[in-house]
């Protein structure tokens, strides 16, 4: 389980939001969390469309 609270949200950039809409429904809020946890990792106050890439090479989708 992540040290963070999941109910404890980052804000999303309007691109990094239409990036999250490209993953399928059915995996989409475990990638968000995972997204979250990244963002967070690297000490960012918002999720950009740079980390949801990153996301997307680490967890080789």
């Amino acid at each position: 389980m992540s040290e963070y609270d999941v109910s404890d949200t980052l804000p999303w950039t309007t691109e990094a939001k239409a990036k999250l809409k490209n993953i399928p429904f059915f995996v989409r809020t475990q990638a968000r969390q995972r997204i979250e946890e990244l963002a967070r990792a690297a000490n960012l106050d918002k999720v950009t469309v740079e980390i949801v890439e990153q996301a997307r090479t680490e967890f080789g989708q």
